[in-house]
């Protein structure tokens, strides 16, 4: 759909809108959004697939975030309400769903869903419509090259940006001391590459060589030859650009074969609950970019860490923060623009209002730039004495960096 056209359908839209509300006065019925109407939030998550674990985080997120909102009396006096459908980790389906919530359905906002492969198809459907789209979980560089108007990524930094911190500290080392070669092995996906290869590009730039560079399909379940072929290179270190079971399967290989790097890094898996016990408890030294802590000192995530706790009977962790982040996000705007329907000049007022504006959330302030990456940068967290913890930057840090890695 061309920009004219889109402008077209929201004259449209506009124009039904107004029809409408006049209908409604002329008859006495009242204005639609009275404070018995709900605000009603589309998304489609991957329940099922390939996604399905992050994904149904991301749904707990979502859940806890509406309960909260609404236990407080919701937005604008208005009562939010989810509707969620499983696009089963499919690039097409999630494209349906979206056409469906908007267009049939006419929910008043949208939610994003979670992975990158599933964000960028998603947003194209959001954007036509003129839609606000705010995602948690579409990092990748591709996603802010497509000249989105009205997305935002509800995270501190992008995919390229998440080991920003890892990297600073392995060059700040002493030449004799630090890794001097690397082994790298990522899934085929856009938001799993770029976390390895932001952080390849600044290690390689400071002379520190690449070994192995593996790229395995996402349904990759043996990883003997690619853990083979790591563990031959007796690479100082290896990265892995990983989702979660991915990761699970690629670091029992690499600790079948005794390969001991001095340091390794693993994106999304070492995060997760069950990571540890998956690996058979062999997690000490193992480092992994994260947005969120549990910890952090935000009022909103305090609130957030007791009440997520008392739904689920577990903590959150970053697939749920994440998700819980683009509910504050979209009611910052919602509140700043007294408004929260499919109006043409509603979704132009939220999207204006946070271009220009900070947000206060569980994983910090966050602001954006005109593509809609959030200006900030990923902590690094390390299994340290049996705990994940963070370990830089420094003042966030609840544990020294390990190096070298203890054996696994």
């Amino acid at each position: 759909m061309t920009r004219t056209h889109r402008l077209q359908a929201r004259i449209a839209l506009s124009t039904l809108s107004l029809m409408l509300t006049t209908s409604a006065c002329v008859s006495g019925s009242g204005s639609q959004d009275s404070s018995d109407d709900p605000i009603v939030i589309g998304v489609s998550l991957p329940l099922t697939g390939d996604f399905s674990e992050p994904g149904k985080g991301v749904e707990r997120g979502y859940k806890a975030w509406a309960k909260i909102v609404n236990d407080k009396g919701g937005l604008l006096g208005r009562k939010v309400e989810l509707k969620i459908l499983d696009d089963q980790s499919n690039a097409d389906r999630v494209v349906s769903d979206y056409e469906q919530l908007i267009g049939r359905d006419e929910v008043d906002l949208v939610f994003g869903p979670f992975s990158t492969r599933l964000v960028v198809p998603s947003a194209r459907v959001v954007e036509e419509y003129g839609m606000l789209f705010v995602e948690p979980a579409g990092a990748a560089p591709e996603v802010f090259t497509q000249g989105f108007e009205n997305l935002f990524y509800a995270a501190p930094a992008v995919a390229d940006d998440h080991y920003n911190h890892l990297a600073e500290y392995i060059l700040a080392m002493p030449e004799s001391e630090r890794p001097k070669t690397v082994a790298y092995a990522a899934m085929d996906d856009p938001f799993a590459q770029g976390t390895a290869y932001g952080l390849k590009e600044r290690l390689q730039k400071a002379g520190i060589r690449t070994v192995t560079d593996e790229v395995y399909p996402p349904n990759t379940t043996d990883f003997g030859n690619i853990a083979a072929k790591i563990a031959d290179s007796k690479a100082d270190m290896v990265v892995g650009g990983t989702q979660y079971q991915d990761g699970v399967n690629l670091i029992v290989a690499l600790q079948q074969l005794d390969y001991q790097p001095k340091m390794a890094a693993f994106s999304t898996a070492p995060t997760e609950p069950e990571f540890a016990k998956a690996i058979g408890n062999k997690t000490e030294g193992i480092l992994a970019p994260t947005g969120y802590t549990q910890k952090a000192d935000y009022p909103s995530n305090k609130e957030f860490v007791e009440k997520y706790t008392k739904q689920y009977g577990k903590a959150p962790e970053e697939d749920e923060a994440n998700a819980y982040t683009t509910g504050q996000v979209v009611a910052a705007a919602v509140e700043a623009a007294e408004c929260a329907s499919q109006d043409p000049d509603c979704q132009d007022k939220l999207v204006k209002w946070l271009r220009g504006n900070t947000v206060d959330t569980v994983v910090g302030p966050l602001k954006w730039d005109d593509k809609g990456r959030p200006q900030s940068a990923h902590m690094i967290q390390q299994w340290v004495d049996g705990e994940i913890q963070i370990v830089l930057p420094d003042a966030q840090k609840e544990a020294d960096l390990v190096y070298p890695k203890p054996k696994w």
